[in-house]
């Protein structure tokens, strides 16, 4: 269908998402705005492999100019040119590309720029793709002129980023044969980008290794240089490669500007034959928690880019960042065949296996290095102990946790199981929201009290993956808050403590009647050998879920109704020994379920009925205050 213009100029306002984030880019969040540089060179290179790799299969694409190049041209009155000879655009694929934004985290990107407008703005350079409107930054005004591969037309995309751009159709001869020119009217305090030192410096910083060559030119003298040479890093020798050249490729492909934490490049030979160029940033990528998220690796063939699509990493490793370059599948390689190809499925394979061994060695090289990876990407990579089974053991050995006996490192489970006490035949966790939460929970007094450590679990995934993995080094999970607490086979540690006292009948009457008057609540009120200060906690049956996973599942509408939870009471609490002592039953009455809402509150959840409760607690004080 012919794209030909219906009328001369198209006037469009932005998308209200791509308005807001203009005007917090333009506003001084980024004080480094060589980032659009970068960013429009990437966007140029990715054109020219789209086009590589459409003239597989439509060869008359390329016509008689078969060769990619990116051209960087300096003109007089403060304008900046950049072209490519790539793919190129319709309207219709101008006004998406340019006039929306689709992709997914934009609105968290949004959100975290404006928190950090009264801080430092740098420290977000790199966590987003700021992509085509970072040119914004520099340019007063931005007009993109393109012409799709095998069209016979061109367009024009302007605008000043003040909220609306036009579209209109040019002439032929005021047009690329092919590809894209971006024209950038830079601003008075952008003046530098029409240096050729200036610009020099930034592309070798940042896209040296792009696989397009780059070319820079000074108008109106015409002076050319090469300032790209369009070499893929990947199929250079390690030992030729430095440190800042992989640091800088990294950048151009992860589109961050952090420090990659590690580096795995590597060529596989054998049944299959391919090479690796993986990191692992430093920061979080802003779609780390991204539900729909997937890696962000590329598959080339041939040096010909295929896509960034491809599953080559597994979910939880979708933090890492690079690209695989294989010469095993044909080059006219469909979507469908990349789902179900046999070899891509080793390549995957191999590539995780050799990142997760090099973070391996990294917690066994360099332990600090390794707590900020972890710190970074540990609840991602906790995920693949629940869903990957193949490799569940050695995600176990290589995963951290803080601990009540850990202070502000981190524990292996290897450190655990080493330090059980001889009668304990658990490894006890506690899940939570927070660290301070779990620290002050009641649940933990009767294992502080016997020196038995126990894990404190906050990210969202540990929930899931203790009832996947049903034991490490032959010691089975136990959470805390389910189920009896098997402690009375470990001693406490203060020897000289007295043994707690057989309960007394009065305390024994009154858990017989709180169990009658809590029974819509809950299905047991008992004794505890967990708690030895607070009075009451509450803990989950011995069979389904516990605490934590059971409020998960409720709210993300996946089980209908909680079960009814356990009260267990402290009996040697002063408290419980007063209530039980007093023989009114409607004291009684308001003082069992004052424990109860109590132990939800310590719970972290509210009174089941806060009216209630508060009439309750100003019945309780007005009788305090009689006597």
């Amino acid at each position: 269908m012919s794209d030909a213009p219906e009328k001369p100029v198209e006037n469009h306002v932005f998308e209200a998402d791509v308005a807001r984030l203009l005007h917090l880019m333009v506003h001084s969040v980024y004080s480094d705005k060589d980032v659009f540089l970068r960013e429009l060179i990437s966007n140029a290179a990715d054109a020219c492999e789209k086009l590589r790799y459409e003239a597989i299969s439509a060869p008359e694409l390329l016509g008689s100019d078969r060769s990619p190049r990116i051209t960087l041209s300096l003109e007089p009155e403060n304008r900046l040119v950049v072209a490519d000879n790539g793919i190129g655009m319709s309207r219709d694929e101008m006004i998406e590309a340019l006039g929306t934004i689709a992709r997914s985290g934009t609105r968290a990107f949004m959100e975290r720029i404006e928190a950090a407008k009264a801080g430092d703005g740098t420290q977000l350079i790199g966590q987003f793709g700021v992509g085509f409107y970072s040119a914004f930054m520099a340019a007063s005004r931005v007009d993109v002129v393109s012409r799709r591969a095998g069209s016979e037309h061109a367009w024009r995309w302007s605008s000043d980023g003040q909220g609306s751009y036009t579209v209109e159709a040019v002439e032929l001869t005021d047009a690329p044969e092919r590809g894209t020119r971006i024209t950038l009217q830079l601003m008075d305090d952008a003046k530098s980008y029409t240096s050729k030192w200036s610009v020099e410096r930034i592309v070798k910083e940042q896209s040296g290794h792009v696989p397009v060559p780059i070319d820079l030119v000074e108008l109106p003298s015409g002076e050319t240089s090469r300032v790209g040479d369009g070499t893929a890093l990947w199929t250079r020798l390690r030992n030729e490669i430095t440190k800042e050249e992989y640091a800088d490729f990294y950048r151009s492909v992860a589109g961050q500007y952090d420090e990659p934490a590690l580096t795995v490049h590597f060529r596989a030979e054998g049944r299959h034959e391919y090479t690796g160029l993986a990191f692992v940033p430093t920061s979080k990528p802003y779609d780390l928690f991204d539900p729909t998220g997937k890696g962000r690796m590329k598959l080339y063939v041939k040096r010909v880019f295929i896509t960034d699509d491809a599953e080559l990493m597994p979910r939880y490793l979708r933090f890492v960042r690079g690209l695989v370059d294989t010469s095993d599948l044909p080059l006219n390689v469909s979507r469908e065949m990349i789902q179900e190809s046999p070899i891509l499925s080793a390549i995957r394979k191999g590539l995780t296996s050799r990142v997760l061994t090099a973070i391996e060695k990294l917690a066994d090289s360099d332990k600090d290095a390794f707590a900020k990876l972890w710190d970074a990407f540990g609840p991602v990579i906790k995920e693949g102990i629940y869903d990957d089974f193949e490799r569940r053991g050695q995600l176990m050995t290589l995963a951290r946790f803080r601990t009540t006996a850990s202070g502000d490192e981190h524990r292996s489970l290897a450190d655990y199981v080493k330090d059980m006490k001889d009668a304990q035949a658990a490894i006890y966790y506690l899940t939570g929201d927070n660290l301070g939460q779990l620290q002050a929970s009641p649940q933990l007094e009767g294992f502080r009290a016997r020196g038995i450590e126990v894990l404190l679990l906050t990210d969202s995934i540990d929930s899931f993956w203790v009832t996947a993995a049903p034991d490490f080094e032959g010691k089975p999970f136990k959470s805390i808050t389910q189920g009896t607490s098997d402690l009375a086979q470990v001693p406490k540690l203060d020897a000289k403590e007295k043994p707690s006292a057989e309960t007394t009948e009065a305390v024994k009457d009154f858990i017989a009647f709180a169990k009658m008057a809590l029974a819509d609540a809950v299905s047991d009120v008992r004794t505890s050998d967990r708690l030895t200060e607070s009075a009451v906690c509450l803990v989950a049956p011995e069979h389904g879920p516990d605490r934590q996973l059971e409020k998960m599942l409720q709210g993300a509408g996946r089980l209908d109704a909680a079960a009814k939870p356990i009260l267990e009471v402290n009996p040697d609490n002063a408290l419980i020994a007063a209530v039980a002592a007093n023989g009114n039953e409607a004291f009684r009455a308001d003082a069992v379920n004052l424990l109860l809402d109590q132990a939800r509150i310590l719970d972290g959840d509210r009174p089941s009925d806060p009216r209630a409760f508060a009439e309750r607690l100003s019945r309780l004080f007005s009788r305090a205050l009689k006597a």
